[in-house]
């Protein structure tokens, strides 16, 4: 990379920005609560001045990067989606540039659009994939709304969301089967989880196997601290039965991911008889950036 870089992952609710040297090392980061909904209406310039102006001052030279939910329609500017099938030259080259509080420009990344009878759209994972590096492969997210992507070429192809995390929420904490779950205690968790994984194999489904996170509870055969993660399993398993059907045998399977998350899908892919490799989202999203800013550099 010819010149060093300012890279912002600017979501909802935090930022984070990282310095990132010609060579492709992080020399600083920074983290805020300083997400799109907490930026008023003109005030991205100076936002970005209060979270990276460390970094501007430091390298003024630098390539500045900002990806993730800045580019949506309520961030600084929409960067309007780029359509499947992408290369990292064409995620990069479809950047609108924005005006810094100093004048000088910054270039904000855009998302992703996939349409195969439905319509799906990501912002911010796109890099994160390109940070894989993959030729052909299975990128996985987790997330409130996990991704699936297919890479073919170099290109992401295709890609499908899972409202997995987000339906956890409201199966845990807003219905009927949050009365009788309770703080997990002992053994409680990894009981919860061995069920969950079992309970995705049975017929039924998904609707059937939940309602038993209850049942099972009120028979005496599961404690109330194995409810959440009962669900937990149940969901990312059927989650990633439902990737395999979209994917096929998903062969050469990266998981990007670290702490919970990476615990709980590496023990469901386990399950499901499925190898993966494992990068933490913080490195994916350097190598992603890095590699976009080089193509924008060049």
């Amino acid at each position: 990379m010819p010149k060093p870089l300012i890279a912002l992952d600017w979501g909802t609710t935090r930022a984070r920005a990282f310095l990132i040297g010609e060579d492709g090392t992080v020399q600083g980061k920074r983290s805020a609560d300083r997400g799109i909904q907490s930026v008023p209406a003109g005030g991205f310039p100076a936002a970005f001045a209060e979270i990276a102006g460390e970094f501007r001052r430091a390298r003024p030279d630098a390539t500045v990067l900002l990806a993730g939910m800045v580019g949506s329609r309520n961030g600084w500017v929409e960067a309007p989606y780029v359509a499947c099938p992408a290369s990292p030259e064409a995620i990069a080259a479809a950047g609108l540039a924005v005006t810094l509080d100093d004048g000088t420009q910054a270039t904000v990344l855009p998302g992703l659009s996939c349409d195969e009878g439905a319509s799906d759209v990501m912002r911010g994972e796109e890099t994160l994939i390109v940070g894989l590096g993959l030729t052909d492969g299975i990128a996985c997210l987790p997330g409130t709304h996990s991704k699936w992507a297919q890479v073919e070429g170099g290109r992401i192809t295709r890609f499908a969301s899972f409202m997995t995390g987000e339906v956890y929420g409201l199966l845990r904490e807003h219905s009927i089967l949050a009365r009788l779950a309770s703080e997990p205690a002992g053994d409680d968790a990894a009981e919860g989880a061995r069920r969950g994984l079992a309970a995705a194999k049975r017929p039924g489904g998904l609707l059937n196997a939940a309602f038993h996170a209850r049942s099972d509870v009120l028979g005496g055969r599961m404690a109330g601290g194995a409810v959440g993660s009962y669900l937990s399993a149940l969901l990312v398993a059927q989650e990633i039965e439902g990737a395999r059907a979209l994917f096929g045998g998903l062969a050469n399977l990266h998981l990007v991911a670290d702490g919970v998350l990476a615990q709980s899908y590496g023990r469901a892919l386990a399950a499901a008889g499925l190898d993966h490799a494992l990068t933490t989202p913080e490195d994916a999203f350097v190598a992603g950036v890095t590699r976009l800013a080089t193509g924008l550099q060049a």
